[in-house]
């Protein structure tokens, strides 16, 4: 049987112990590692020889580290509109400013030098309760961190987020449009587009470009209100057979990356993402 798309996960939602994590996900049949959380740190705070020790711990279990999950943008736009608080917003340790986004803009691409990950992926702002409001100041500060990683040889990734500006396929087609950059690409998640209010598959997706999508999260839930009530991957309201079967379809050549999210039926967040690791293995072999 064939696989089609190699697969990934980030890190932290199989363990927070990077060894046991990396462990598990090479028993899955994972051979890419997306960092976000370790040693009690997000990846932007680690220092280099904390780097250099997860590099090691990736690397020994046959993996390669394919993209650094950071937070830049995941913070409020100043002088923007007030911020929609119908999303819950996730951190994951990471608690930074607008005012720190040119450091931490700076850092995260030497992270991605260090570990030789090719995709930096970031957001665009919390989101507002206008936010077409926020548009050309997040299209001006992503123009600005293409140009940026251009320098590095590295790809920002602009990963829809329900609780960002840029959410939908629908949002996302248009920021591209409007950043032709070709350092600028997306990290299509389709379970973010679905809680903001779209059909992800195939509306929000065939509205992208597939060519400027670089990395694939996946996911699954069902919503109530606004708010995502998340389950086993296949078991959810994404159509995650015809999204994949697209991607084949059109050329897709990245990685599908498993951000679990759920906390499993006993509350073990290490026995979800097995289980979700191997839905979504059986997902991409045909």
């Amino acid at each position: 049987m064939t696989q089609l798309f190699p697969l990934a996960a980030i890190t932290d939602e199989f363990s927070q112990d990077l060894e046991t994590a990396v462990r598990t996900m090479a028993e899955i049949g994972m051979t890419g590692a997306e960092l976000r959380m370790l040693f009690g740190k997000n990846i932007i705070d680690l220092s280099n020889p904390e780097l250099d020790r997860a590099s090691e711990i990736v690397a020994r279990h046959g993996l390669e580290i394919v993209s650094i999950a950071s937070p830049l943008l995941k913070c409020v736009l100043p002088n923007s509109p007030e911020v929609d608080a119908r999303f819950q917003q996730d951190v994951f340790a990471a608690t930074h400013t607008f005012e720190d986004q040119p450091r931490l803009a700076g850092r995260a691409l030497e992270i991605a030098e260090r570990t030789g990950a090719r995709i930096v992926r970031v957001f665009s702002y919390w989101r507002a309760v206008q936010p077409e409001a926020c548009f050309e100041r997040i299209a001006r500060a992503l123009q600005h961190l293409a140009g940026q990683a251009a320098l590095h040889g590295r790809i920002i990734g602009l990963e829809n987020e329900h609780a960002c500006n840029i959410a939908t396929g629908a949002e996302t087609a248009r920021l591209l449009e409007a950043v032709a950059h070709p350092n600028l690409k997306v990290v299509w998640d389709p379970a973010n587009a679905y809680v903001s209010g779209e059909t992800p598959f195939p509306d929000g997706y065939r509205r992208l470009p597939v060519e400027r999508i670089v990395h694939v999260h996946a996911k699954d839930c069902r919503v109530e209100g606004h708010r995502p009530i998340w389950c086993a991957l296949g078991e959810g309201a994404i159509d995650w057979k015809g999204q994949i079967r697209a991607l084949a379809d059109d050329g897709y050549q990245g990685w599908i990356s498993l951000e679990t999210h759920w906390q499993g039926p006993r509350g073990d967040k290490h026995e979800a993402s097995v289980i979700c690791g191997r839905n979504l293995k059986a997902l991409v072999t045909g």
